[in-house]
């Protein structure tokens, strides 16, 4: 590095939406006090990783990146989930750390990477695009509206890595959602641990934004995120008694016709040993319901299969429950230890060949259900938005489809004047397990 050059930063960045926009921030931070972000270790003069430590894989991916990061750079600062709940454990395996930080610390981040690699300038004197850094393509963006959460299912440690529920003021949300569309976003990903309980540990504080007073409160920020010309998503809604009331205005377009509600399970014995909402017949009731609602809606679940104690008759119960739900979008896991999960001292652990057996039959199960109701969009139209224009096709999602974990449309042709972040109208032709094909209406 030369005297004028600026100091050189590399990023790693793992783990789920809500990490990517920690990262985000922190990058953001790091641009406006003049670093430099660079794609390769042995340009870097730092390197920060940020770690996801949810589960046992996460966790080796994390250490396995920090390692490769040491080899190849040699400074390394630590933060993220995994820092949070497991710094004995990095500075164990890694002693060569600069510094560990855990989750959403962004000002700790800063304060350790001011230490070992001093800022150019002040950033009070120079200009920032105010969106920031994003490390998702233009046309999207995700927006987290909380930090923490005050659920405690036993098979997660997110509290302990994460916090409490502290729901960001609506305002302010408001602030950063204008300025996201103003930087070309076409699309809001609302992302959280806990969306549904926005504003409870505030107890729905009023803000004011735009002249107006609002509650922060899930309902409001969806109506108001509604008056832009986007489309809003809702990921990791988890399912309150309230949640009904958000199916009326994804039925009258403020919000996408998309739910994303973990529901983990569906025998009651299981879910109360998980710490869950243990009603599936109710929870059956309520699809019912939020169908006739809004009828375009889209259902986006996980589940944990092999949870400790589960019998085959627990499982049964479960594969019962995707057939007469028939969820559009599903994901599985087969249940892991987490170090620091309460769920660890439970009775009953399901041997590995099982909870991966049952993991398959499962998905093949799902699988089934997934071309069932992709066969049902046949001969409609509707509007999708272009993520990708390539030399014979275009590659875009529609209503029902988030980035990265649900499926997408494809429109065969060669295309002029349409680009990435376009709407465009077309007629659904074919499907297979996962995707749909399209032509232009």
């Amino acid at each position: 590095m030369t005297d004028t050059a600026p100091p050189r930063i590399g990023f790693v960045s793992l783990g789920c939406p809500k990490n990517l926009v920690d990262s985000e921030r922190i990058l953001t931070q790091l641009r406006a006090e003049g670093y430099e972000i660079v794609a390769r270790y042995e340009i870097a003069d730092l390197v920060i990783v940020n770690t996801c430590g949810f589960i046992d894989t996460a966790v080796d991916e994390s250490l396995d990146a920090i390692g490769e990061a040491l080899v190849a750079n040699g400074r390394v600062l630590v933060t993220g989930c995994l820092g949070a709940a497991r710094a004995e454990e990095i500075l164990a395996r890694h002693p060569q750390v600069l510094g560990i930080t855990g989750a959403h610390a962004y000002e700790a981040v800063m304060e350790q990477v001011h230490a070992h690699l001093p800022a150019p300038h002040d950033p009070f004197l120079d200009l920032f695009l105010p969106q920031g850094v994003k490390l998702t393509p233009c046309h999207y963006a995700y927006l987290k509206i909380s930090e923490g959460c005050n659920q405690r299912c036993t098979f997660c440690i997110i509290p302990r890595m994460r916090g409490r529920l502290v729901s960001r003021p609506i305002g302010e949300v408001l602030v950063e959602a204008e300025r996201l569309v103003e930087s070309g976003v076409r699309e809001l990903l609302i992302v959280s641990q806990d969306t549904g309980a926005y504003g409870v540990d505030v107890r729905y504080r009023a803000d004011i934004h735009g002249g107006r007073v609002l509650e922060t409160r899930i309902t409001t920020l969806v109506r108001e995120l509604g008056q832009l010309p986007v489309w809003v998503r809702l990921h990791y809604v988890y399912p309150y008694p309230h949640v009904d009331n958000l199916i009326p205005l994804m039925a009258e377009g403020h919000v996408l016709p998309y739910l994303d509600i973990p529901l983990q399970h569906a025998s009651e014995r299981i879910l109360r040993a998980m710490k869950r909402p243990a009603a599936s017949e109710q929870m059956l009731d309520r699809i019912r319901r939020w169908r006739e609602i809004c009828p375009e809606l889209v259902l986006r679940s996980t589940f944990i299969v092999g949870f400790p104690g589960e019998t085959e008759e627990d499982f049964d119960r479960l594969l019962d429950f995707l057939q007469e739900a028939r969820l559009d979008r599903v994901g599985a896991f087969a249940y892991s230890p987490v170090e620091g999960a309460a769920a660890n001292t439970l009775p009953g652990a399901v041997p590995e060949e099982v909870r991966q057996d049952r993991l398959t039959r499962f998905m093949d199960v799902q699988a089934q259900i997934s071309r069932d109701r992709l066969a049902g969009w046949i001969g409609r139209c509707t509007t999708v938005l272009v993520d990708a224009v390539e030399d014979a096709r275009i590659v875009a999602r529609g209503p029902g489809d988030a980035p990265e974990i649900d499926g997408q449309v494809f429109i065969e042709g060669a295309w002029e004047g349409v680009d990435a972040g376009d709407f465009i109208e077309v007629e659904i032709t074919g499907y297979d397990e996962h995707d749909l094909y399209a032509e232009p209406v």
